[in-house]
């Protein structure tokens, strides 16, 4: 049966803090007025004050515990029930207004234990609030419940004095079992999650996590609820162990319980009709509609939870938006997108960029008699409309899965990548490069796109948005040698049946079998592969021209950052130039840290540092990933020098080199545009697309003419930009 106690009536906003959790000197509002100083600023009424709060229909416990401030009006406060410790601000004769909401200020129809409120606030019909400390100008009204219990940790995985370990709440991102489970905290960055998530095996790393979260926060009882300055709230059902910032907009919610809401005037929050949020910490910026349901979650800054989609013991990293859809267990990178109903995603850490069309499932369970399966795709994945996939499963960034019911898991290589099942020849179809080759306005559309929407009041984590960058420029150097491997045992197989050669040997064999130009070959049949787990064939889709594209659009990175080097360096000398290309640096390795690029040496240098006691706070760690992000142009500059020397070891890069270099640059830079026009002009040369319309004239009014695409537009007038700067740092550097 339901436990009903019955207290005096006199004890009613009395006992918030169990007398054995208040130290010793302390009352139970010792931390209230931490968070609350008084400062002077509150008085007790007056007989005057109290005669017109009575008149209005106003009652109280004891009216010495009602304290005001100097510009106190009592005819603002009208039928309201105040039981304990109430502090009330400046009321004024005025009336607040927003989005065409207007209400008077003052307190009406309430009932009201232990709060603080600051100037000139609305209070109307809020049923019961208790224990919250309410900031300047906020309105709130109907509202059914708004309560702090005395333990409440506002979504953060910690416990209070007292409590027993069962009841502490996890984030069990990654895998269903809660084998990379970590403990949510105000604050926490995508970067923090994915180190949390990795290296289980290191028990003291994994140690030293945990510390340094529960170090962020004391193990006090008795901290109130918060709203900030300028929130309004109203027409809500339950809002229980909430911290709200300012500026938030809480509408129509259902129940928010055990959360902070971060806001700022600068990146507002709102949360509105029919949602239900449990267990959550909400970046700034955030919109979250109709219908939500998130419980055991964290939502990075600027990101979008809509029309009842559902995230569980998930985070969606920063600039990301889920419409309609369902995630569990997941861990999501920055700029991600899943939108229209019957999209699932299950178990999975998703690098960023991505994209999961409707009806997609990912991390469908039926291979296997546990809930232990992952997925990992890189940056750009983008599986298509209905698309099944199976744990485990890995995939190289920018890889698109053409729509099937993928039967068997999957470890694709490729970057930037066509994957199909092809049903009738019961094989695995991969086309590698084929985004480089076939969809290079998706490709530059998509790197612009995100760093336009990166709309973070706070960029601690340098946000990598351009397709080509590290991660995945080392990507491109493995699948080389992957498809020099495979095309040199496809050869030999043919050429040499029986004989036995090196790695080395059959790469070389394999480089010259993709560079022939007389070879036709359309495709490699790979028969003992580790794509897929099954017996069945492989093929590699133009794997010449793969080759060739993944070669061309290394060297385009390499000079991308060489001229770039030049454009942020307007001083620079050829001999400086000539310096920077001298040296036989090696290619480093990169992590993509919840969507910051950082060298896998510092990486390690952070762990192990953190191991010893070295970094001792999530702020240091934090502040590694700003300085990382203040060394990461010259770190790339480095890396796109290795790279350029690694795929051209023969080329001495002089004075006469680099002057040719350039002009393949602004050639290729110029292909590069022609094939984002083409790419856009396909959808209007399409007989399907065109057969909608009356004439040309009216598909061009819907959308609009191709070359007026504001897109291509914009990539027109940089290539002209791009080139007249070329042309003057050759001629500054005395290349010509």
């Amino acid at each position: 049966m339901n436990h009903i106690r019955k207290e005096p009536l006199n004890t009613l906003g009395h006992n918030f803090i169990p007398a054995q959790y208040i130290p010793q000197g302390k009352d139970e509002y010792y931390l209230r007025r931490l968070q609350n100083p008084d400062n002077g600023r509150y008085r007790q009424l007056n007989a005057h004050e109290i005669e017109v709060l009575v008149r209005n229909r106003n009652t109280c416990d004891d009216w010495n515990h009602l304290l005001v401030s100097e510009a106190f009006n009592p005819e603002l406060v009208k039928n309201c029930k105040f039981f304990g410790l109430v502090r009330i601000g400046k009321l004024e004769s005025f009336f607040l207004e927003f989005n065409d909401l207007r209400m008077p200020v003052g307190l009406y129809n309430s009932i009201i234990i232990n709060c603080d409120f600051g100037d000139n606030v609305v209070v109307d019909n809020v049923n019961y609030m208790a224990y919250y400390i309410i900031g300047d100008e906020v309105i709130i009204t109907n509202v059914n419940e708004m309560s702090t219990s005395g333990h409440a940790k506002f979504g953060n995985g910690i416990l209070t004095e007292g409590e027993p370990e069962e009841v502490r709440i996890w984030m069990e991102i990654c895998n269903e079992n809660g084998g990379r489970a970590v403990l949510p905290f105000d604050g926490m960055l995508p970067g923090d999650a994915w180190l949390w998530s990795r290296d289980r095996h290191n028990t003291d790393l994994q140690r030293r996590y945990r510390e340094m979260t529960e170090k962020k926060f004391d193990n006090q009882r008795g901290y109130y609820g918060t709203i900030g300055d300028r929130t309004v709230i109203k027409n809500c059902s339950i809002i229980k162990d909430v911290k709200a910032g300012s500026d938030a907009y809480l509408k129509g919610a259902n129940k928010l319980k055990n959360l902070t809401i971060n806001s700022a005037p600068e990146a507002i929050t709102q949360i509105g009709e029919g949602c239900e949020l449990v267990n959550g910490i909400i970046g700034k910026g955030c919109r979250i509609f109709y219908g939500v349901k998130a419980v055991r979650f964290m939502l990075g800054s600027n990101s979008q939870l809509k029309y009842g989609a559902r995230l569980i013991n998930s985070f969606l990293g920063d600039n990301a938006t889920i419409s309609c859809c369902e995630v569990l267990n997941s861990l999501i990178f920055p700029a991600h997108e899943q939108h229209h109903n019957n999209s699932f995603l299950i178990a999975a850490t998703i690098e960023g960029q991505s994209n999961i069309a409707a009806g997609a499932t990912i991390g469908s369970n039926h291979n296997s008699r546990g809930a232990d399966g992952e997925l990992i795709a890189g940056r750009g994945f983008w599986p298509a409309l209905c698309t099944s996939l199976k744990h485990n499963s890995r995939f190289a960034p920018f890889t698109i899965l053409a729509k099937a019911d993928y039967p068997f898991e999957l470890d694709i290589p490729f970057p930037f990548s066509l994957v199909s099942n092809d049903v009738s020849n019961n094989e695995l179809q991969i086309m590698p490069a084929y985004w480089l080759m076939y969809n290079q306005f998706a490709l530059e559309r998509n790197a612009w796109k995100c760093e336009f929407r990166d709309k973070r009041s706070e960029k601690t984590q340098h946000l990598e948005s351009h397709y080509l960058a590290p991660d995945t420029v080392n990507s491109i150097f493995e699948a080389l040698k992957q498809l020099e491997l495979l095309a040199g045992k496809y050869f030999c197989s043919h050429n040499h049946p029986g004989a036995v050669f090196t790695d080395d040997e059959l790469r070389n064999f394999g480089s010259t079998y993709l560079t022939d130009k007389t070879n036709h070959s359309s495709s490699l049949t790979i028969e003992k592969h580790a794509f897929e787990n099954s017996n069945r064939t492989v093929k590699i889709l133009k794997p010449s021209a793969a080759y060739q594209a993944y070669r061309e659009y290394i060297q385009y990175y390499a000079l991308d950052q060489i001229i770039n080097h030049g454009r942020t360096n307007q001083w620079l000398k050829k001999d400086e130039l000539l310096a920077l290309l001298t040296p036989a640096n090696e290619r480093q390795n990169f992590e993509n840290v919840g969507g910051q690029m950082i060298p896998l040496g510092e990486l390690k240098d952070l762990k192990k540092k953190i191991v010893s006691y070295e970094v001792i706070s999530w702020q240091q760690v934090h502040e590694f990933f700003v300085s990382q992000g203040k060394a990461y142009s010259g770190q790339k500059l480095t890396h796109a020098i290795a790279s350029l020397k690694e795929l051209n070891p023969a080329m001495i890069f002089n004075e006469t080199a680099l002057p040719e270099l350039f002009n393949w640059y602004l050639s290729f830079r110029e292909q590069l545009l022609a094939g984002i026009r083409h790419s856009r002009q396909k959808d209007y040369d399409n007989p399907f697309r065109q057969m909608l319309y009356a004439n040309k004239n009216e598909m061009e009014a819907v959308l609009g003419k191709p070359d007026k695409t504001p897109f291509i537009v914009l990539q027109q007038e940089k290539l002209k930009t791009d080139s007249a700067f070329v042309n003057e740092l050759v001629l500054k550097l005395g290349l010509e």
